[in-house]
C-alpha cells in the first residue's frame, strides 16, 4: 500500500540511502519517497580523470581551460544566468537545437542514473515481465484439520513485496484448505519484503504477516488497501490467517518439493513508473542486480547510445555515490529510450511522472492551470556529493510541439538549482508557443501496483488465476 508508505517531508526530497527496517509485523513498510540522509559511508569525491571542472560559481565564467560553451536558437535564453557547473542541452523532438551549455563535459547526474537503469531493465525483460513468488512445500495437507505438517519454502526476488502480498500468500494458503503449518518456513536468500534486503528479516515479516495473531494494523490496512485497488473487495471477505509452529530460515528448495502456487507481481512498466516517480534507491538496485549489477547496466547504456567511458560512467543503478554522465549522453539516453518505448506502444509518461499530476517528486513542481502536465521528466539531488548535486530531464510539451531536455547542476545549493530548472524550463516553453499539457490519463501508484496475480501450476486440478 503506497499511501502509508508516502509519509513525505517535503514533496522534493529524494536520492536517500535505505533505511534499516524492523522485522516486526507490526511496523510499516517504509517510504517510496526516501529522505536525502547524509551516510558516513557516502564516498567523498575526490579528483578523477573522468571529471573535469566545468565551471566556477559565476555564471559569466569559463571553466579553466575551456572556451565559453552557449548556443541556443531562441533569444530569451541567451542571456540567462546558470548557477554552480553546469551542463545543459534542449532539442526539439527532431533534433532541431534550443539551448545548450557544456553539453559534452562530465557532470554527476544523481538519481538520473534510474532512467538508466530503467531503460537496461525494459530492453532486457520487457514491460510485462513479472516477478514470481513460489510458494512449495515439502509436506501433506490434512482438510479435515486444516494443516499442512511439512514445511513451506518461499522463493524470489521480487523487490516490491510487501504486507498485502504476504496476506495474498495467506489468502490462497487458506482457499487450499491450510490455517496452521506444522513445519518451518524457509525463504530463499534473494526474498525480498517491505524493502528489507535481509532474506532472514523478511522471512520473519512474512511469518507475522500470515498469522493473525501476530500481524499490525499496518499489514491490515495494506490488505484493505490491496482489495479495494485491485477490485477484488466483497462485502464478508474473511481475512486471511495462517499460523507457523516451527521456525523461519534461509534455504534453497529441496528435489522433492511440490509447487502449490506462485505470486505474481504487478508487471515491470508498474514497477519503473512507481521507482522513477518516488526515486526510490532501493528498488533501484535491486532492478540493476537483474541485470548483473551497475557494470551490467553501464555496458547497456553505453553500447546502445554509442557512449565512451568519459561520457557515460556509472558506480551505482540509483545515481548514490559519484556517478559521471554527459548531457548530450543522457539526452541519447532519452532517446533511445522512448524508441523503446514506442515499440511497446508507451510514452515517457508510462514510467516517468508528470510533473503537477503524479505523486511523487514533481508532484509540486510545474504545476498550476498553465504548466500541469506539461513535464514529464525525472529528477536528481545529491546535497554532499560533488559539493552539492541537481539534475532534470525528460520532455516538455509545447504548442509547437515536443522537446527533450537535460540540465544537470552541480557544485552550489540544491535550492537554488531547482529554482533555476523552475525558471529555465517554463521560460523555455514560452519561447516556443507555451506550454501545453499532454495527453496523459492517471492512474494511482496504489492501483498500479494491484495489478498481481495468482498462478497455479499447469497440471494443477485447482485453477485460481487472478488477474
Amino acid at each position: 500500500m503506497i499511501k502509508r508508505a508516502i509519509v513525505v517531508s517535503s514533496a522534493f526530497l529524494l536520492c536517500a540511502s535505505v533505511s534499516a527496517i524492523s522485522v516486526s509485523g507490526q511496523t510499516s513498510r517504509p517510504p517510496l519517497l526516501q529522505d536525502i540522509k547524509i551516510a558516513k559511508e557516502e564516498p567523498i569525491p575526490g579528483p578523477t580523470p573522468l571529471v573535469k571542472k566545468t565551471g566556477s560559481s559565476s555564471p559569466t565564467s569559463a571553466p579553466p581551460g575551456l572556451a565559453v560553451s552557449r548556443r541556443t536558437s531562441v533569444a530569451a535564453l541567451a542571456e540567462i544566468d546558470i548557477p554552480g557547473n553546469s551542463g545543459i542541452i534542449i532539442e526539439s523532438e527532431r533534433g532541431t537545437l534550443v539551448f545548450e551549455s557544456y553539453p559534452d563535459e562530465a557532470f554527476n547526474p544523481a538519481s538520473n542514473v534510474k532512467v538508466a537503469t530503467a531503460y537496461a531493465v525494459l530492453k532486457t525483460f520487457g514491460p510485462d515481465f513479472r516477478f514470481i513468488t513460489g510458494v512449495w512445500t515439502d509436506g501433506k495437507v490434512d482438510l479435515e484439520t486444516a494443516t499442512l505438517t511439512g514445511n513451506l519454502y518461499v522463493s524470489g526476488r521480487d523487490p516490491i513485496f510487501g504486507y498485502e502480498h504476504g496476506m495474498a500468500i495467506a489468502n490462497e494458503l487458506n482457499r487450499l484448505g491450510i490455517r496452521k503449518i506444522e513445519g518451518n518456513v524457509f525463504v530463499t536468500g534473494n526474498f525480498v519484503m517491505n524493502y528489507n534486503g535481509s532474506a532472514s528479516r523478511s522471512g520473519y515479516t512474512l511469518i507475522n504477516t500470515m498469522d493473525g495473531g501476530k500481524r499490525g494494523a499496518s499489514a491490515n490496512r495494506a490488505w484493505d488497501s490491496y482489495l479495494m485497488n485491485s477490485g477484488k473487495f466483497k462485502p464478508g471477505l474473511v481475512v486471511p490467517s495462517v499460523t507457523t509452529t516451527g521456525s523461519v530460515d534461509v534455504s534453497g528448495i529441496p528435489g522433492g518439493a511440490k509447487l502449490l502456487f506462485s505470486h505474481e507481481s504487478a508487471p515491470m512498466r508498474e514497477i519503473l513508473k512507481v521507482t522513477l516517480s518516488y526515486s526510490n534507491n532501493f528498488l533501484s538496485e535491486k532492478l540493476g542486480e537483474m541485470l548483473g549489477g551497475t557494470p551490467a547496466v553501464e555496458r547497456i547504456v553505453r553500447r546502445d547510445i554509442g557512449a565512451s567511458e568519459e561520457q557515460f560512467s556509472l558506480q551505482t543503478s540509483s545515481g548514490l555515490g559519484i556517478n559521471r554522465v554527459t548531457a548530450r549522453a543522457q539526452l541519447a539516453l532519452l532517446k533511445r529510450t522512448k524508441k523503446l518505448l514506442e515499440g511497446h506502444e508507451m510514452k515517457l509518461s508510462d514510467i516517468l511522472p508528470v510533473a503537477g499530476i503524479d505523486d511523487g517528486t514533481l508532484r509540486g513542481r510545474f504545476g498550476g492551470d498553465l504548466y500541469a502536465g506539461s513535464v514529464v521528466g525525472k529528477t536528481g539531488t545529491l546535497r554532499r556529493t560533488d559539493n552539492g548535486v541537481s539534475s532534470l530531464s525528460g520532455e516538455f510539451v509545447t504548442n509547437q510541439g515536443k522537446f527533450l531536455f537535460v540540465i544537470f547542476n552541480q557544485r552550489g545549493g540544491v535550492g537554488r538549482f531547482r529554482n533555476f530548472q523552475n525558471l529555465l524550463i517554463p521560460l523555455a516553453q514560452g519561447a516556443l508557443g507555451g506550454a501545453k499539457p499532454m495527453a496523459y490519463a492517471p492512474v494511482h501508484m496504489e492501483r498500479r501496483l494491484a495489478k498481481t496475480r495468482i498462478k497455479y501450476p499447469e497440471r494443477s486440478r485447482i485453477s485460481l488465476d487472478e488477474e
